[in-house]
């Protein structure tokens, strides 16, 4: 009887587990709840803006010529190369004169013929004139041979003005500089054909000079001719003063931007090509009261940027869209949506949500990051000691 009961009373107790199996299976699990994140605030506040609109700009020359021959031929020197300083009245290149020189010939050998056939029609007048004081011809006869000398001393001055202009074609031939400046392009070389009026060389004048910069079209309102801008020199750190001079009135067509011009003093002789940076005072806005906060307390909501605001009575976070105008530093400067003394989160944003609570994150002070240094060096070296004493033992 007693191996029965004892079977009976097995069967009885492994189907009581399997219903308590069974009924822990069908329960539903607990609730995990959410848990309470540390999060860095701030208050949020009027500040003044530091940051400075800043623009990387060239130093050009105020007035840059494209000089070329005012007549056509074949370059056959060019005594100037890039970079080279030049005198007005210096040579700057030749062309070969051998056509020019032909050409002035052919003018004076006919103004060589208009003066002997203008000679031949005053000696015919002048005999004619004798003629008709002896009453021998008539006045009409007289009067063609007066038209004839006329005619001829016409044809004379005519000659003699094509041999000027022919004296001044062979005067051409010799490019010069007409300043005092730097060779800043070289657009022919010796043996190249140019037509009249083609760019030899580019000469940047001496004298004043200008700082040229881009900018964008939602700055160019700002901008007024006259305006100071602060220009400072890259290479010697020193810092400048002008105006601005010209802006352009359409966009450069790659770039989009408009191009601005600053006038130097004439003492301020930079060198060509020279990179400095231009701050115009009409755009700097340091010291204007905005509200700032770190790039760090945004985030991404659909198109726009958002914040958590903390409430201070619930302890949890609320998203607060904001509008942003533009960067300053590290810090973005906030238009819209924030008010002064509204508590910010500006670390850990990205694993909230919407209603969370969180407490306020306490940064651990040096004197208990030093005592716990401490103590885990005690813990060691408690350690050391306790593993020498066993191996000691061990060799006994």
């Amino acid at each position: 009887m007693k191996p029965m009961k004892l079977h009976a009373r097995g069967v009885l107790l492994g189907a009581t587990i399997a219903a308590a199996a069974l009924l822990v299976a069908c329960s539903k699990p607990p609730v995990s709840e959410e848990p309470i994140r540390a999060v860095k605030v701030m208050t949020v506040g009027i500040t003044g803006a530091q940051a400075k609109l800043e623009y990387a700009a060239e130093v050009r020359p105020r007035v840059e010529s494209r000089l070329g021959f005012r007549v056509g031929g074949k370059l056959m020197a060019r005594s100037v190369d890039l970079g080279q300083r030049v005198k007005v009245g210096q040579l700057l290149a030749q062309l070969d004169p051998q056509d020019l020189k032909l050409a002035t010939d052919a003018a004076r050998a006919q103004v060589a013929a208009a003066q002997t056939n203008r000679d031949l029609a005053a000696a015919d007048f002048k005999r004619f004139q004798s003629l008709k004081d002896q009453n021998f011809i008539s006045g009409a006869e007289l009067e063609r041979r007066e038209s004839t000398l006329k005619s001829a001393q016409a044809q004379l001055e005519s000659a003699q003005a094509q041999f000027a202009a022919q004296g001044n074609q062979s005067a051409y031939a010799n490019l010069v500089s007409d300043v005092s400046g730097v060779v800043t392009a070289v657009l022919a070389e010796r043996g190249q054909v140019v037509a009249a009026g083609a760019a030899v060389v580019q000469v940047a004048q001496d004298g004043a000079r200008d700082v040229v910069f881009a900018v964008p079209e939602d700055k160019l309102a700002t901008l007024a001719l006259g305006s100071d801008a602060q220009v400072k020199v890259w290479a010697s750190n020193t810092v400048l003063t002008g105006k601005v001079r010209e802006i352009a009135a359409s966009a450069d067509p790659a770039t989009r931007t408009f191009t601005v011009k600053v006038a130097l003093a004439a003492k301020d002789d930079l060198a060509l090509g020279s990179t400095v940076s231009v701050l115009p005072a009409a755009l700097q806005h340091t010291g204007v009261p905005v509200i700032k906060l770190p790039t760090s307390a945004l985030r991404q909501q659909g198109q726009n940027s958002a914040v958590w605001v903390l409430d201070t009575a619930s302890m949890t976070v609320k998203s607060q869209i904001v509008q942003i105008a533009t960067a300053d530093g590290n810090e973005v400067v906030v238009v819209g949506g924030l008010a002064p003394g509204v508590q910010v989160v500006t670390a850990g944003v990205h694993v909230l949500s919407p209603g969370q609570k969180v407490v306020l994150y306490q940064e651990k002070s040096a004197s208990t990051l030093t005592s716990k240094a401490q103590t885990a060096t005690v813990h060691v070296a408690t350690d050391a000691a306790r593993a020498s004493s066993g191996s000691a033992a061990v060799a006994q």
